[in-house]
């Protein structure tokens, strides 16, 4: 079941205030199990497909959606992966109903700062 709190932010959070707030708390909960370098190297995977974006939109858009088996594979293999898998691929699918190109790059920036602010606060609060 999709996150609703995902969907809000990837759809109507203007202001990024509940992108935050969000990202503080899961940065906090994945902090206690998910290890920095299971983070770092989904996090790797996200900028390159954000370096290539809009260069070749369905390519992009290709490669983003094949980060999510990715998530998938790493979550199988470590389970601590799983919650931020949960977030990522839901924000996944809300960049790929866009049918516009322009909401879906909007939407993509929000995916990585999502993803972003999720990093630094698992950082911030001591994921190592």
């Amino acid at each position: 079941m999709p996150n609703q709190e995902v969907i809000n932010i990837m759809n109507a959070d203007e202001s990024g205030k509940q992108m935050v707030e969000f990202a503080n708390k899961k940065g906090e909960e994945l902090s206690r199990d998910l290890k920095r370098a299971q983070i770092r190297s989904i996090f790797a995977e996200a900028r390159k497909v954000q370096a290539q974006w809009g260069v070749g939109s369905d390519a992009s858009m290709r490669k983003l959606n094949m980060l999510k088996p990715k998530l998938f594979y790493q979550a199988k293999r470590n389970p601590s992966v799983d919650p931020l898998r949960a977030i990522l691929a839901d924000a996944i699918d809300e960049v790929a109903k866009e049918s516009d190109q322009k909401k879906r790059s909007e939407k993509f920036e929000r995916f990585m700062d999502l993803f972003e602010a999720i990093l630094a606060y698992h950082r911030y609060h001591g994921g190592n």
